[in-house]
C-alpha cells in the first residue's frame, strides 16, 4: 500500500489523496530518469503557460516587443523561489496552478458550462485547491461551484473504486497524520500555521490559529465579494488565502502568490499609484533570495521571527493591498489586448459579465 511506504530514515510518505495516486501510476514503469525528465518539462512548460496567461494582457498593453518581453517574463518567474523549489522537488505545484487559472479564466470569468471542471479535478489531486470552491460559492457561482464540487467528488470515487484500501487508509488515518508531513515549526513552512508553530505559544498555538484562520477568511471574503466580477483579482487572493490558511505551506506551494504578484505589477506599471509595483517588486526579490533560509538552522531572535517568516509576512501584505477591480487608464489606446483570457480589459475591473457565453 503506497501510504505504508515513509522515505528511509523520515517520517514522511506518500500524502495525496488515492485519486492522485492513479493519475501518478504510469510513473511507476517509467525509468526514474525519463519520470524527472518528464517533470521538469512539464513545471516549465506550465510556468510558461502561466506567465502567457497573467502577464500576456500586460506586455501587449504596454507595447512592449512582445516574445522579448515574454521571454524575460519566463525567466523571473522561473528564478522565482517556490517555481525553483517546484523544480527541485518534483512537485506538481504549477500544473494544479494551471488547471485551476485556466478554469477560472476560460470557465469561470467567461460563464462556460464546464466552468468548475479543473478546480474539482486539482481538488481531487490534492485537496488544498478547493477553497476556490469556497471562491465560487461565496461569490455565488452556484453551478461552477456545482460542477467543481461534483468533479472532485467524481474523481475521489473512481480513486475509491480502482485503490478501495488506500482509499480507506488515506480517509480514515493517513489524511490526519500531521508527521507524514513534516514538522509544522520547520521554516519552510510558511503558513500562519507555521508562523505561530515557531512562536513560544504552545499552549494556545491552535486556538489562536483558528482565530487567524477565521479572521484571515472573513476578510477574503469582504474583498472578493466587493468585486466578484473580477476574476483574476479572485484568483490572485484565492491563492494567497489558500496559502496563509493551509495548515502546511512549504515554501515552494507558494506559486499560488504568482498571480496576486502580478496583478500588483500590472497595477502599478498601468496606473498613477505605484504602491503595488513597490509591493510587488519587493516579495519577488526577497522571496527568490532565499534570506529565509538564513535561519533554518541557527534561529536568532527577534531577527528570526521577521527573517524566518518573510513569505506570511508578503502573503498578509498581498491579501490587503493586491488591486481588485479598480480603473486604470490604458497606457496606449489603439494598444490590442487580444489573448486577454481573463476577460479584463482597460482596467482589472472590467471585466465581462460572468454569464457570457
Amino acid at each position: 500500500m503506497v501510504y505504508d511506504w515513509l522515505r528511509p530514515g523520515t517520517p514522511y510518505g506518500f500524502t495525496y489523496p488515492p485519486f492522485a495516486g492513479l493519475v501518478m501510476a504510469p510513473m511507476a514503469v517509467l525509468p526514474f530518469g525519463a519520470v524527472v525528465v518528464i517533470a521538469v518539462i512539464a513545471t516549465l512548460l506550465t510556468t510558461a503557460l502561466l506567465t502567457w496567461w497573467f502577464a500576456g494582457p500586460l506586455i501587449k498593453r504596454m507595447g512592449w516587443p512582445v516574445w522579448y518581453a515574454f521571454g524575460i517574463a519566463c525567466c523571473l518567474a522561473v528564478i522565482f523561489e517556490p517555481v525553483r523549489e517546484t523544480i527541485t522537488f518534483g512537485q506538481v505545484n504549477t500544473l494544479l496552478l494551471t488547471l485551476v487559472a485556466g478554469d477560472m479564466l476560460l470557465g469561470v470569468a467567461r460563464g462556460r458550462r464546464w466552468a468548475g471542471v479543473g478546480i474539482g479535478l486539482a481538488t481531487a489531486v490534492k485537496l488544498t485547491p478547493g477553497v476556490f470552491i469556497l471562491y465560487l460559492l461565496v461569490t455565488k457561482r452556484w453551478r461552477a461551484s456545482a460542477v467543481a464540487t461534483g468533479t472532485a467528488a467524481a474523481a475521489t470515487l473512481v480513486g475509491g473504486a480502482v485503490f478501495p484500501d488506500e482509499s480507506r487508509e488515506f480517509w480514515t488515518s493517513a489524511l490526519w497524520d500531521t508527521n507524514r508531513v513534516g514538522v509544522l515549526s520547520f521554516l519552510s513552512n510558511q503558513s500562519e500555521r507555521g508562523f505561530l508553530a515557531r512562536l513560544p505559544i504552545d499552549r494556545v498555538e491552535s486556538k489562536v490559529w483558528l482565530a487567524c484562520v477565521l479572521v484571515t477568511l472573513a476578510f477574503w471574503v469582504y474583498r472578493v465579494r466587493k468585486e466578484p466580477a473580477d476574476v483574476l483579482g479572485g484568483l490572485a487572493l484565492t491563492g494567497v488565502v489558500g496559502c496563509l490558511v493551509s495548515p502546511v505551506t512549504w515554501i515552494h506551494h507558494c506559486v499560488w502568490l504568482i498571480p496576486a504578484l502580478v496583478r500588483c505589477v500590472d497595477a502599478g506599471l498601468s496606473g498613477r499609484d505605484r504602491r503595488p509595483l513597490y509591493l510587488a517588486g519587493a516579495a519577488f526579490v526577497l522571496m527568490t533570495s532565499h534570506l529565509a533560509w538564513l535561519w533554518e538552522k541557527a534561529p536568532r531572535p527577534p531577527l528570526y521571527v521577521l527573517g524566518g517568516n518573510l513569505y506570511v509576512y508578503f502573503s498578509l501584505a498581498l491579501l490587503a493591498w493586491t488591486p481588485m477591480g479598480a480603473p486604470r487608464p490604458l497606457t496606449r489606446p489603439d494598444t490590442d489586448t487580444g489573448g486577454d483570457v481573463s476577460g479584463l480589459s482597460a482596467a482589472p475591473g472590467r471585466v465581462s459579465s460572468v454569464n457570457e457565453p
